[in-house]
């Protein structure tokens, strides 16, 4: 009997995954095709099939990924940060460097259009929104003690506005294609920093 190699399914798994988001964020979901996906994976449909039941699996997987990645971004943010200020800030800025990238943000628009059709995708896009808005929220917690925000602010209710501004820089990118998230970044940490910022204090 043949052993698993598990490194070698991993590769093969994360090649799939690599081929079939370049063809969602080029020709979206429901156009791409499998027999496109592996033409990209450079692989048999059998050998595609055997890791993926399904297209609908493989968008199932790239949303799980996504959430982990940002579960392990806020679980890596030090638990007491000098400046937990800057460390939302700088979020947005990381935020904003894959907004940049267009194959990012039209996947990134596929996955939440997913959201709508497919309650596994929206599971696993409402977890990772979940982590990032608690995240925030402690952070902001962690900035108030520390008088660097207004503390009259509710972290919640302003972690869910955080999150509502990255939502529409998405939103923007779908309908302006004018729009640079690497020119507007600054304007975003701005706009966020003025709305956290104490009474007669801006950023």
């Amino acid at each position: 009997m043949r052993k698993v190699d598990p490194e070698r399914q991993q590769a093969k798994r994360r090649q799939i995954l690599e081929a079939a988001a370049d063809c969602f964020a080029r020709s979206g979901f429901h156009v791409t095709t499998t027999a496109q996906i592996c033409a990209a994976a450079g692989m048999s449909p059998g050998n595609l099939f055997h890791y993926f039941a399904s297209k609908n699996a493989i968008i199932e997987a790239i949303a799980e990924e996504e959430r982990r990645d940002t579960a392990a971004y806020f679980a890596a943010i030090d638990d007491d940060p000098a400046d937990p200020l800057e460390v939302v800030l700088s979020f947005l800025d990381v935020v904003m460097v894959f907004a940049s990238d267009r194959s990012y943000s039209r996947l990134a628009l596929e996955v939440a259009a997913e959201t709508l059709r497919n309650p596994v995708v929206c599971a696993s896009v409402a977890a990772g929104d979940a982590d990032m808005r608690d995240g925030l929220a402690a952070l902001l917690r962690k900035a108030a003690a520390r008088g660097q925000i207004d503390p009259e602010l509710d972290p919640v209710q302003s972690a869910n506005w955080i999150a509502a501004l990255i939502d529409g820089v998405f939103s923007r990118l779908a309908l302006d294609t004018g729009f640079d998230p690497a020119r507007e970044a600054p304007m975003l940490r701005r706009v966020a920093g003025r709305f956290l910022a104490k009474p007669g204090r801006g950023i």
